[in-house]
């Protein structure tokens, strides 16, 4: 998301897409826990969501120029969004003999998430902030200085989950 505040025309063009396919009178459709269960640590009840967040991938200057630059297309073959690659160019949950039983669903919901992020509400970064500082921690798992942006609903009402009250 800061990346794409960082770069309107390209959160534009995502929206204009999301706009086309999915279009404003329905959501993008998530993938959703169909039993109670346990990963990790963690107890998913039926009928959540889990989502995933990646950290690191594709970030090897070996298989991609720049590849601390955001570039939403990197990631597209012949129009197709392709998340594992057999040419191990990046190799995004992993391969081989264990690799991740899971990466389309895994690939699918991240790209859900995004999407109905995009889909749902309009993304403004706040008044004072002109670029979105995207500067990692250490431990690469967490900006330095914490992203804010405020999000305002783009959809009808009935769509939300919680069915958001608009304040006018």
């Amino acid at each position: 998301m800061g990346e794409m505040l960082n770069q309107p025309e390209i959160l534009a063009k995502t929206i204009e897409e999301l706009d086309r396919v999915v279009g404003k009178d329905r959501l993008v459709v998530p993938h959703v826990a169909m039993e109670d269960t346990v990963i990790g640590d963690y107890f998913i009840p039926k009928s959540s969501w889990a989502i995933l967040s990646p950290n690191g991938l594709g970030r090897n200057p070996k298989t991609r120029p720049d590849p601390l630059k955001y570039d939403a297309e990197r990631l597209l073959i012949e129009g197709e969004v392709v998340l594992t690659e057999r040419d191990l160019r990046f190799v995004t949950f992993s391969t081989g003999r264990r690799g991740c039983v899971a990466a389309l669903l895994g690939s699918a919901m991240i790209t859900m998430l995004l999407a109905r992020m995009l889909q749902c509400f309009t993304w403004t970064p706040p008044a004072n902030v002109t670029k979105i500082d995207l500067t990692e921690t250490l431990d690469e798992l967490t900006p330095t200085t914490p992203i804010s942006a405020f999000a305002t609903p783009r959809l009808a009402t009935h769509l939300y989950p919680l069915h958001l009250e608009r304040e006018g």
